[in-house]
């Protein structure tokens, strides 16, 4: 039987333009080494030996896309203070057209690490909604007819109010534009009438207010089954971090495990999953792969300490061993 090529497909990818809207941040990392307790307190004391600044959030999401060979578009607001993201967006080479900035904090996550294991992480963030709101609509919704996909990354830091979802989900319906959903609770229920709607498995607890000991894909189905009556999407994809994806539309539903990788580090995992997501969503690859590829996807991220892109030839490789 002739074996599956990942090359082709992933690099087909390369004409797909995906507009990401949502929260943007910084990841900032200090790494050290522990060599003795403070005095002060019973912590340790990390003697810092480096200092290190990522995209996160929807702009890793825009990362993500750009390196397995999309052309993401990164919608967002930060603060007037830009804390370095627009040199971390030129750095990787991101167009930043529909960035717009107000008074508020830019969101920054740091997070001090040593011996690949996090210490400590300090948030500086705002989470009002937004005061540009009517200007960021309007700029959102100038670019669709530039674009094939739209990703709501939400962080529930105010960017994605109810009338932003609201308004941009059904203009870009009315343009037959595909629209994929990473929500966050406070959100859940707004993003209706999309094509695929993606929770991890503490927001499906949440949003359901039953918490899941044990993984029971009957129950996790029947939840679906009744969130999908009020929000309407094609495809819902619950990510059960080491129990692998949950797939469900109206014609099938399975359970795809995970690939055995060495974890390291889950953060950026979900953007990295919903990234590979915007760019196979439109292909020809039966269901199956899909998951496959966005399991895959987020096992890789797992692998590296801190947010990380998905380098594009690793994953060709990977895929073309083991889907």
């Amino acid at each position: 039987m002739q074996k599956f090529d990942w090359e082709e497909v992933i690099n087909s990818f390369d004409n797909t333009k995906v507009l990401v809207i949502g929260d943007a941040m910084i990841d900032s990392y200090i790494w050290g080494d522990i060599e003795r307790n403070s005095p002060e307190a019973p912590i340790p004391i990390i003697s810092a030996k480096k200092y290190e600044k990522k995209l996160g959030g929807a702009a890793n999401v825009a990362l993500n896309i750009k390196s397995l060979g999309g052309n993401p578009i990164l919608c967002t607001v930060i603060g007037n203070n830009d804390n370095g993201f627009f040199n971390l967006m030129n750095r990787e080479k991101l167009t930043t057209k529909a960035i717009l900035q107000e008074e508020r904090k830019t969101t920054t996550k740091t997070r001090i690490i040593s011996n690949n294991t996090h210490q400590l992480r300090v948030d500086e963030e705002e989470t009002s909604e937004i005061e540009c709101e009517k200007e960021f609509i309007n700029l959102a919704i100038s670019l669709l007819d530039e674009i094939d996909v739209v990703v709501f990354q939400d962080y529930n830091k105010g960017v994605l109010t109810k009338n932003v979802i609201h308004t941009i989900t059904e203009t870009a319906n009315s343009k037959n534009k595909l629209i994929l959903v990473d929500p966050k609770e406070k959100n859940y229920f707004e993003y209706c009438n999309t094509t695929l709607f993606k929770p991890n498995l503490k927001e499906l607890e949440l949003s359901s207010k039953q918490k899941f000991e044990t993984i029971k894909i009957k129950k996790i189905s029947e939840i679906i089954d009744r969130q999908m009556k009020i929000l309407k999407p094609k495809i819902m994809m619950i990510t059960l971090s080491e129990n692998g994806i949950f797939f469900k539309n109206k014609d099938e539903e399975f359970l795809s495990p995970v690939f055995e990788r060495k974890i390291i580090d889950v953060s950026g995992a979900g953007d990295c999953i919903i990234a590979i997501l915007s760019l196979v969503i439109n292909s020809n690859l039966d269901t199956q792969k899909i998951v496959k590829i966005a399991n895959l996807c987020g096992g890789l991220a797992c692998e590296k300490v801190g947010v990380a892109k998905i380098d594009k030839q690793e994953l060709i490789k990977e895929a073309n061993r083991l889907i």
